[in-house]
């Protein structure tokens, strides 16, 4: 049976924590009561409740003492209500705190907007040196923790719920391009997570001519690293994320390829006022299939960069 990348994720850093003294677990009130980590290694286990900047606190001093935190809490709260605390902790000092965040994006759904997580990318790509990761399912979560743990450098992660996902590529390391499609036509979608590499397969289902790149390591050293065989694949990219236009990969991507039409299919700048699921709510945000396949189709222009 798949797991959720959050499943995943705990059952990867056990399996770690057996042959590695150092990684220690913490949670933010999100761990429940069966957390494998918890059964397994309770001495290297604390659950801080929901004080989201003292657990990014802890964790930068646990790392400075030569252990592997990994800490885990909503992405909106690991990165807007802990914000100085990652700034000064996994940017400042460079610790090596590994900050996993499910619930990304809009994927909380009928939480509403207070636990959605439409701004976190923007947030951690302003700090330089920060790893930044938003696996596609099972495999590519387990692989990222891995090489989370083997980096010794600061990362974030950003995983969705409980969902699980077929994801239907290998997974795709640091500054590594994965092809889900090749089309031989103007444009190539880039997909960043989950949701968006489901529109964007349903898009080249539509427009066989699409070619569609996945990207899991979306921090600006590895963008630049990716960008270039972005540029070799189309004239025009289209980045779609479950993100806000403003400071998302297709900024990032936009400032690498000055001279290639970068476009953003994003969650736009509403504040949704309703409740839905997490479909029903990326639709009511505007990403969608078809806006996947409106962006691949414009004229073009002389306006280039991220919109």
């Amino acid at each position: 049976m798949t797991l959720s990348g959050r499943e995943a994720y705990k059952e990867e850093l056990t399996a770690l924590a057996a042959g590695d003294p150092r990684i220690v677990c913490l949670e933010a009130d999100l761990g429940g009561a069966g957390h494998p980590f918890a059964r397994r290694f309770p001495e290297r286990f604390l659950n801080l409740g929901i004080a989201e900047a003292a657990a990014v606190d802890i964790a930068t001093g646990l790392a400075s003492a030569g252990l592997r935190p990994f800490l885990s809490t909503f992405a909106a709260f690991g990165t807007w209500r802990a914000a100085e605390s990652v700034k000064l902790g996994l940017g400042y000092q460079g610790a090596p705190v590994v900050l996993v965040c499910p619930y990304g994006g809009a994927s909380g759904g009928w939480f509403g907007p207070t636990h959605h997580g439409l701004e976190d990318l923007a947030v951690v790509q302003s700090l330089p040196g920060v790893r930044i990761a938003v696996p596609c399912g099972e495999a590519e979560t387990r692989a990222v923790i891995r090489s989370a743990a083997a980096q010794d450098r600061p990362c974030y992660v950003r995983l969705a719920r409980n969902e699980p996902y077929e994801a239907p590529f290998p997974p795709a390391g640091p500054g590594e391009v994965g092809w889900v499609h090749r089309g031989d036509g103007p444009a190539c979608l880039v997909s960043i997570g989950e949701k968006p590499a489901g529109l964007c397969s349903a898009a080249t289902r539509e427009r066989p001519d699409l070619s569609h790149a996945h990207l899991c390591w979306v921090d600006a050293e590895s963008l630049a690293q990716a960008a270039g065989e972005l540029a070799a694949s189309a004239r025009r990219i289209v980045v779609v994320e479950e993100h806000r236009g403003a400071g998302g990969v297709a900024s990032t991507l936009a400032l690498l390829l000055p001279g290639h039409e970068v476009l953003s299919v994003n969650a736009g700048t509403s504040w949704l006022s309703e409740g839905g699921d997490h479909d029903e709510t990326l639709a009511a945000l505007g990403l969608t299939a078809e806006a996947v396949l409106t962006a691949a189709s414009l004229t073009p222009t002389l306006t280039q960069g991220a919109t």
